[in-house]
């Protein structure tokens, strides 16, 4: 016999989104962190430079500051790789839910 499938209510559609959206603001909060350490570390910048450096890196604009030692050069190469993946992993992570919901709404009939 064939059941009907029930779509999952607005308003707790509403708590998954936000639920996903506050672990994405975690993951870009602690990648930018991680970035914004590094290159004030390693690239010996300004709190303000390395905040823009890691947030440039991490949406995929690229470099600003110009860096000289090698361990800058290898931190901010490693951190362009992983910014990249996570930055795209976050994304996936937020729209999730919403084409879930967009299949869900797709595929399910009503049946009688």
């Amino acid at each position: 016999m064939l059941t009907k499938k029930q779509i999952i209510s607005k308003k707790d559609f509403a708590k998954r989104i936000t639920i996903y959206a506050s672990f994405c603001l975690l993951a870009i909060s602690l990648s930018l962190a991680i970035g914004i350490f590094g290159y004030h570390y390693f690239g010996k910048l300004s709190w303000i430079d390395s905040f823009y450096n890691a947030s440039m890196i991490l949406t995929g604009m690229g470099p600003v500051n110009k860096l000289v030692t090698v361990e800058a050069k290898l931190f901010s190469s490693f951190y362009a790789l992983f910014s990249g993946i996570a930055f795209l992993t976050t994304v996936a992570i937020f729209v999730s839910p919403i084409a879930h919901r967009i299949m869900s709404l797709l595929h399910v009939k009503d049946i009688e």
